[in-house]
């Protein structure tokens, strides 16, 4: 295939552009700034470049836009502006390439499962209700609908769950407590977590592009979601570490802020569009994902 990746120099383009040139597969890598590639299967252009040349994307399979200001910040006014105007900003560009080239490629847009609200005890498909309710789950909600009225192009709205991987996300940040020794639940620890491998979300991606009968919503998460309990211990276990020190309501609002609520209210979402299709998982499983984790961390 030839894929264009926005924001493809971030935590999920990195490995998503490790499994396409696995696969031989040509990868144009869009982003603000200049770059240079040593790799022949890899070619870096700028926005302005592509705006100002199509050619460049001519013949290309699929658009995975990854762009947009990373949320694991504190939320202030100003960087919940920059959340939502970056996120934005990346679908207008891509809708404007979209519309120059002749043959239309499919687009998978990132998305994120906070579109469909908190709760302890309700589950969510991609045929759920929709609520927005708070700052994150409004950002998707414009987010989607920027990008779901690309005209002529099949979009798929990746609504991505917590990705699981050492070198980027929030997982070294809830690790590390647990590294030394102190770790414990967070908040009440009934929250339901709802998490995905690095891998199998780059896997994943991969299935949308190639199943031309997906499109709109798809849930990229684990099929198991787990409690925020239940994955404290399996970390703990797999880092063979106690598990005990539990973390306060109030020193993760003093730590996060209005971010977390991401921490404190859970979110049990379930993939049916990509299992009633017959996607697999190398990592369905919190303890498998996390074992491999740990030991790929070790070799790092």
């Amino acid at each position: 295939m030839k894929v264009a990746i926005a924001g493809g120099t971030g935590f999920v383009g990195k490995h998503l552009t490790q499994l396409f040139l696995q696969k031989k597969d040509t990868v144009i890598l869009i982003s603000r700034k200049k770059r240079r590639s040593d790799h022949p299967l890899i070619r870096y252009m700028t926005w302005d470049e592509l705006e100002n040349n199509i050619k460049p994307l001519e013949g290309v399979d699929a658009i995975v836009n990854l762009a947009g200001e990373t949320i694991n910040q504190r939320w202030t006014e100003e960087a919940k502006k920059r959340i939502l105007e970056s996120r934005l900003d990346a679908v207008n560009r891509v809708q404007a390439l979209i519309e120059q080239l002749e043959k239309k490629p499919v687009l998978v847009n990132a998305s994120g499962m906070s579109i469909y609200g908190t709760s302890e005890t309700e589950s969510f498909t991609e045929e759920s209700e929709l609520r927005v309710e708070d700052f994150l789950s409004g950002v998707v909600d414009q987010w989607e609908m920027a990008a779901e009225h690309i005209p002529d192009t099949r979009v798929v709205l990746l609504r991505i769950g917590l990705v699981l991987g050492n070198d980027g996300g929030a997982f070294p940040k809830m690790s590390l407590p647990f590294k030394l020794g102190v770790g414990g639940r967070v908040g009440s620890g009934r929250q339901i977590m709802s998490w995905i491998h690095i891998e199998d979300l780059c896997r994943m991606i991969e299935f949308c592009i190639e199943h031309e009968e997906i499109e709109g919503p798809v849930n990229a998460t684990a099929p198991i979601p787990v409690t925020y309990d239940e994955f404290g211990r399996s970390l703990a276990k797999a880092l063979r570490r106690p598990y005990w020190f539990p973390v306060p309501t109030f020193v993760l609002k003093a730590l996060f802020g209005e971010m977390s609520e991401l921490l404190l209210k859970g979110q049990q979402v379930f993939p049916k569009v990509v299992t009633d299709l017959g996607f697999r998982y190398k990592y369905s499983v919190i303890d498998h994902a996390l074992e491999n984790l740990v030991r790929s961390g070790k070799k790092g």
